[in-house]
């Protein structure tokens, strides 16, 4: 239920107020105490840091500082087979024929929350109400930011930073979201 509600708001490129992010969130962290865990993309608002300090330990925060045109060339560039879920990118993993997805030949839609103008205000929003949680977490001592435009090329970098906190991870069990 409090899923359904929160797409209402990512499909007209609005972010998803604090009391129902933060609901949803911290629903999903019962029981893991015991685990070592990675979210991404929350907190995005102080208070839904607050909402998270309050109940969890936070060790290190990461800030992928990667430049807005950059991520909006990304996303609107992602096209997907609504049917399969299958996902291309124009740019680094397009369909063999344009706006035709590869196995079933059905036509590909670009998502609502990828279209340009939903992407601009998802970041002009980001800018106003994430920024601040950066500041927050900096005056904690717990952020550590990476710089760049390439995966391939942060990901040694954040790989090489968790092996400090989290000695145990393998590069394997690194790449599997859980």
């Amino acid at each position: 239920e409090v899923g359904i509600l929160a797409k209402s708001y990512i499909d007209q490129g609005r972010l998803i107020p604090d009391d129902i992010m933060t609901r949803l969130m911290l629903s999903e962290l019962k029981g893991l105490d015991r685990y070592n865990w990675l979210l991404d993309g929350f907190p995005r608002t102080v208070a839904q840091a607050e909402a998270l300090d309050k109940e969890c330990q936070i060790d290190t925060v990461i800030d992928l500082d990667v430049p807005f045109e950059t991520i909006k060339c990304r996303l609107t560039a992602r096209w997907i087979h609504p049917a399969s879920g299958r996902v291309y990118n124009l740019e680094f993993s397009p369909p063999k024929v344009q706006g035709i997805d590869d196995i079933t030949g059905e036509p590909l839609v670009q998502r609502d929350d990828d279209k340009p103008e939903t992407v601009t205000k998802r970041l002009q929003a980001y800018d106003a109400q994430t920024k601040p949680v950066l500041e927050y977490y900096r005056e904690k001592g717990l952020l550590k930011s990476f710089s760049g435009t390439e995966t391939n090329k942060i990901w040694p970098h954040i790989y090489a930073f968790l092996q400090t906190k989290l000695p145990d991870v393998s590069q394997k069990d690194a790449a599997t979201p859980r």
